[in-house]
């Protein structure tokens, strides 16, 4: 049975704290677990110069750890034949047929364009190769996110206020061309805002209905959500310059304080430690809850884990490396590259300060929250490496 080294476990905990009294970010908290044996930690303060600590039930902005969520929502409407891998989405997202391409990907959104050679199909939105999206190996700026920007879709840091409801939302993103033809390239992020209206009517129900029911009450995810009810529970968010000065991304009662217009598949949710660990845990024992029924199948949680876009034979990925692929939804480990993150590991992080993985071969689970969004996705920062070499070497097995 795996589990842990205490005085390791008081080892990464010190780390942690001294990230904190280094004002390197302000609250965080983690969670591992491995076998039966779960360890949790807390540091520092949800607001900066006020009282309230960080504690177990804290909860924090997940940004792009939305989009794991959102996959298994989709893949629970495939199970019930509502949805399809290989079927084009034309008929549930009209808005999105007969698409133009550019010609040139890198170039404006007005330039020339020819046919899309076919249509996109829940496959190519779950692996993020639809054709739309952010580049990670084009320089920036990026024409496209600059015209998702203008129209109020969502191109930066998460803003739920701002996006327009799912049909009008829609409606904006179909005046702009596919960058590559339909499976030909990851691109990240629009597709998990697209899967979250596809999965909305396929459901014939709001997204944040459809998680609530079918995800988040089966696992007992109580605090997992598009808004947050409880706000003295939720920190401040805050993001630093390119020269290194902070700013306040978000207070407690600002973008998350009410249901949001449009519930964001790719980075909308606030959640917990315990509810992400649940997640977690669900997907690790092959789509099992606690009493032994199944959420998912173990046959769409393979499929979900397992590089679905050839990373390993050249395709592009979230890593300049290639050490990375994509399933449907995370990252999948491919290669190993340092002491963390085991071969066949999978999960994603969250730009506004998260970081969740699971890691099959060691049983192991990891959950680490915080108030401080990345100054930039690669590498990741400190206190997530610190982490992640914390609960490597804390494994006594």
């Amino acid at each position: 049975m795996s589990g842990f080294d205490s005085q390791r476990l008081a080892h990464l905990a010190g780390a942690m704290q001294l990230h904190v009294e280094e004002d390197r970010v302000g609250g965080v908290a983690w969670l591992l677990a491995a076998g039966d044996q779960v360890e949790v930690g807390v540091a520092g303060q949800l607001t900066r110069g006020e009282p309230t600590p960080v504690g177990r039930d804290s909860i924090f902005r997940i940004s792009s750890m939305t989009k794991p969520i959102v996959a298994v929502g989709a893949l629970i409407l495939l199970e019930e034949y509502k949805l399809r891998l290989d079927d084009p989405v034309d008929a549930l997202l009209p808005e999105l047929a007969d698409r133009r391409v550019l010609v040139n990907a890198r170039g404006q959104v007005d330039g020339e364009t020819v046919p899309a050679q076919r249509s996109i199909t829940l496959h190519d939105v779950l692996t993020f190769r639809l054709g739309l999206g952010m580049d990670f190996a084009a320089p920036w700026p990026q024409p496209f996110l600059d015209a998702l920007a203008e129209l109020e879709l969502g191109a930066g840091p998460p803003e739920p206020q701002i996006p327009p409801p799912p049909d009008e939302w829609m409606r904006r993103l179909a005046t702009l061309p596919l960058l590559y033809q339909p499976g030909e390239r990851w691109l990240y992020n629009t597709g998990a805002d697209v899967l979250g209206v596809l999965i909305a009517r396929a459901a014939g129900k709001p997204l944040d209905e459809f998680l609530r029911e079918r995800v988040f009450e089966p696992l007992g995810m109580v605090d997992t959500s598009f808004s947050v009810a409880d706000v003295d529970r939720l920190g401040t968010c805050y993001g630093t310059t390119p020269t290194g000065e902070r700013f306040v991304v978000d207070h407690p009662d600002g973008q998350w304080a009410k249901p949001p217009p449009f519930p964001s598949g790719a980075a909308g949710l606030v959640s917990t430690l315990d509810d992400l660990h649940a997640f977690g845990r669900m997907l690790l024992a092959g789509g099992r809850l606690p009493d032994r029924s199944r959420l998912l199948s173990r046959a769409a949680v393979d499929a979900m884990t397992t590089d679905q876009i050839g990373v390993a034979r050249g395709a592009p990925g979230p890593l300049a490396d290639g050490s990375q692929g994509w399933g449907f939804g995370v990252g999948v480990q491919v290669r190993r590259t340092g002491l963390a993150l085991a071969i066949g590991s999978y999960g994603w992080a969250g730009g506004m300060g998260s970081m969740w993985s699971n890691d099959p071969t060691n049983a192991l689970v990891g959950v680490m929250l915080s108030t401080d969004a990345f100054a930039g996705p690669f590498p990741p920062p400190t206190v997530i490496q610190d982490f992640w070499t914390g609960a490597y070497t804390s494994l006594d097995n």
